[in-house]
């Protein structure tokens, strides 16, 4: 670091920062904890929420989607599987497609767990008004694609379909 450069914490908007970043790592571990009882972890509730909407998604194409790596999905699809939640089966047109769907256990869970999320969204963003609200997802989603367009300085790739 150069003396030309200030600080992190010289910057007036680190202070913005810094909140974004806590309330998302507010909002995990709120969540994390809201679901030990149904015995899920957020990422888990990533898989069977993604599932649950877009039914029979590949495994690629849900790993997209979570902007995750298929070896990461390879290791968190086979605990949802064995718990009977999810299913993986081939594609008839193309086998070497895996396409993933919910048994009815994975779906009355999956609901359960998206009503909790919901409460969640519902009571963190009960703190703005609408506009507030749309203001904050609006700035949200323009720093999103600031950082994954290759707009920024040291852009390395990334995946703009969320």
């Amino acid at each position: 670091m150069n003396k030309k450069q200030a600080l992190p914490w010289d910057n007036p908007r680190f202070r913005n920062w810094i909140a974004v970043g806590r309330a998302c790592q507010v909002m995990q571990l709120t969540l994390s904890r809201m679901l030990q009882p149904l015995e899920l972890k957020p990422p888990h509730l990533d898989i069977l929420a993604n599932v649950y909407r877009h039914a029979e998604i590949s495994q690629q194409d849900l790993a997209r989607r979570l902007l995750v790596g298929r070896s990461n999905l390879s290791m968190l699809l086979p605990q949802l599987e064995k718990r009977g939640l999810v299913i993986r089966q081939t594609d008839p047109n193309d086998r070497r497609v895996l396409r993933l769907s919910l048994t009815q256990e994975g779906r009355d869970l999956t609901e359960k767990a998206l009503w909790i999320q919901s409460d969640l969204i519902e009571r963190s963003m009960s703190v703005s008004s609408p506009e507030e609200c749309d203001l904050v997802g609006d700035v949200m989603m323009r720093m999103i694609a600031e950082l994954t367009t290759g707009a920024g300085p040291n852009h390395n790739g990334g995946d703009d379909d969320t």
